[in-house]
């Protein structure tokens, strides 16, 4: 006789990876710590600073 095979596990088994690689592939696209988003976002801010201190005020009211 051949191997008992139990098709609800093994469905169950297949859903698992499939939800494993998503994920995996969810943390490569927007997975960053908290740490990392902050380092970003000050460093943006500082470009805006510092582009906005550069810029030339005309005197007219725009």
């Amino acid at each position: 006789m051949g191997e008992v095979v139990r098709l609800g596990f093994n469905r169950k088994q297949a859903a698992r990876r499939a939800k494993q690689v998503r994920a995996a592939a969810n943390r490569l696209a927007f997975g960053r710590s908290k740490a990392e988003r902050k380092l970003v976002d000050a460093r943006a801010d500082k470009a805006r600073r510092e582009l906005d201190a550069c810029r030339i005020e005309t005197g007219e009211d725009q």
